[in-house]
């Protein structure tokens, strides 16, 4: 049944979390949607429908980002790759996506990222003949790399994204590659060609801002509140905290566990993928500002990326590896996946690297529809299916194109139950943050993180030295240490080490923070008990 709409706070505050979870055990509340999953895709669905006015509720077994959807590239990019492989639809739909995401959506939180290519001829002291053969292959190669930055322009300018959102690829000299990325290897450099996508402050944040602003729309957010026995009317659910189990019954139900959708429904066949990227110290790569793009030896459309990233660091990956087998709560890496980082990584640099510079490691899997065929030439478009139950699952995709994820499988509740809804407006709505003055007077990480917000995540702050960072060297202050338990739904430490923020990608790094925030929460715990 379609409500009034109406504003809610976007607080995800223990006060909230309590309201919403009364709520969903109360049996005389009417669901028009109930969401099982709390990755990018959970949460775009619940906002979807809740903008559309229909009552909605999403329980997650864990906590927001749990799964895939924080161990991304931290990209938001045009389908470049997807365009190479001959699947256009997709790489449209991902430049669509991309251009919502960055002038409408989220602006805030997704930059223009540069990705330098770099071109090499023939290095110093090699014969005649040989020298040919690798001019020739240059040639061919930086033609290739040209003409596909040329298409993925085409593909900006027809989704309407300005030239000053991202910038036009270029023909750039030998100098600025070195300039951008200064580790990159310089014999037998002839220039390269610079681009620009989307790049994400963070993907765990995105997912926080998203599920917030299904709040916002009166979206009960429920963490920590595991479905079973899930059919088109309903679940079986469980507090993970009480071990209380009641049923929850609902118009409609949908399906957006990502990976873990074949455990929800099984007549569902995924075919996880894994995904690896190797944490570095920006130090390493001599502190670049661009993403260094690696063309994989013997393959046209794959590469490995070396990525500037907040915290000082520099993400590469990344691999693609079939990971058939029970779906682990957290996927770890491969011996193979970081030796083929590594060895792609190294063609290019000056200066190889070696496991000894690796500072952290995160892999996550894609939840590719079964196919035959090697996973990385697996089509990443999404489907919306419907089992005997009624139960509708939302499953493949990608963080990019979350929002068409979620608008089809709402479109689909929406037929399904005879739900009296809106039209779809997502591409419109703005996730907290998006809007708002940015004070110039707080730190450049704070605004990076939460736009429009950061002046208030300072100024709600009860703690002592707010803008004070939580370690030395860590650029996260003890204010958003805060604001992640009373605005963001984080209930313990682990949650804001890996999901409210990235500290814990560098396990040194989070044994370093931990005691620090473990004592304010429990000073927020006296607060809130006194």
């Amino acid at each position: 049944m379609r409500t009034q709409l109406q504003s809610y706070s976007p607080d995800l505050s223990p006060a909230r979390a309590a309201e919403d979870r009364a709520a969903l055990k109360n049996p005389q509340t009417s669901w028009d949607v109930l969401v099982i999953g709390g990755g990018i895709t959970g949460v775009g669905v619940a906002l979807d429908a809740a903008s559309r006015g229909l009552r909605v509720a999403l329980v997650e077994s864990r906590d927001l980002a749990f799964g895939t959807s924080r161990y991304s590239s931290k990209l938001v990019h045009g389908g470049l790759r997807y365009l190479a492989s001959g699947h256009l639809g997709i790489a449209w739909e991902s430049a669509v996506e991309r251009h919502h995401l960055m002038t409408s959506i989220a602006p805030h939180l997704v930059s223009p990222m540069a990705q330098v290519v770099p071109a090499y001829g023939a290095p110093a002291g090699v014969g005649r003949l040989a020298s040919v053969r690798a001019a020739a292959d240059g040639f061919l190669g930086s033609a290739i790399v040209g003409a596909g930055f040329a298409f993925g322009d085409l593909l900006r300018r027809g989704a309407r994204t300005p030239a000053g959102v991202l910038g036009r690829p270029e023909h750039v000299s030998s100098d600025e590659v070195i300039a951008a990325c200064p580790q990159v290897a310089p014999n037998g450099l002839h220039g390269g060609w610079r681009s620009f996508d989307g790049q994400l402050i963070d993907d765990a944040r995105l997912v926080v801002a998203v599920a917030r602003t299904a709040a916002s729309h009166g979206a009960a957010i429920c963490t920590r509140i595991r479905a079973d026995d899930v059919t088109g009317s309903g679940a079986q659910l469980t507090d993970v905290d009480s071990g209380e189990s009641f049923r929850v019954q609902a118009r409609t139900v949908i399906n957006a566990t990502g990976v873990w959708a074949g455990t929800v429904d099984d007549s569902i066949h995924i075919r996880p993928s894994r995904g690896t990227h190797l944490v570095f110290d920006a130090a390493t790569f001599g502190h670049p500002t661009a993403a260094l793009t690696i063309p994989v030896p013997g393959h046209r459309s794959r590469f490995v990326f070396a990525m500037p990233q907040q915290l000082g660091r520099v993400y590469v990956g990344l691999s693609d590896e079939d990971a058939p087998g029970p779906i682990p709560d957290e996927s770890v890496p491969s011996e193979n996946e970081i030796d083929y980082i590594l060895d792609t990584l190294n063609t290019a640099l000056a200066t190889p690297v070696s496991r000894a510079d690796v500072i952290g490691s995160y892999s996550g899997l894609r939840p590719l529809i079964e196919a035959d065929g090697d996973t990385a030439d697996l089509s990443r478009e999404h489907a919306v299916g419907i089992n005997a139950t009624g139960l509708i699952s939302v499953v493949g995709g990608k963080l990019t194109t979350y929002r068409k994820m979620a608008a089809d499988a709402v479109d689909a509740a929406v037929t399904k139950g005879r739900l009296d809804a809106y039209p779809c407006v997502t591409e419109s709505i703005p996730v907290i943050g998006a809007h708002g003055p940015r004070d110039p007077r707080l730190p450049a990480s704070l605004l990076a993180r939460y736009g429009g917000e950061a002046r208030r995540v300072v100024d709600m702050a009860t703690v002592s030295s707010p803008l004070a960072p939580i370690a030395r060297g860590i650029d996260v202050t003890r204010a958003e240490i805060e604001f992640a338990v009373t605005c963001e739904g984080a209930t313990d430490v682990d949650d804001i080490l890996h999901r409210r923020t990235r500290i814990g990608l560098v396990e040194a790094d989070a044994t370093r923070c931990r005691p620090a925030i473990t004592h304010i929460l429990d000073q927020l715990g006296a607060a809130h008990s006194a």
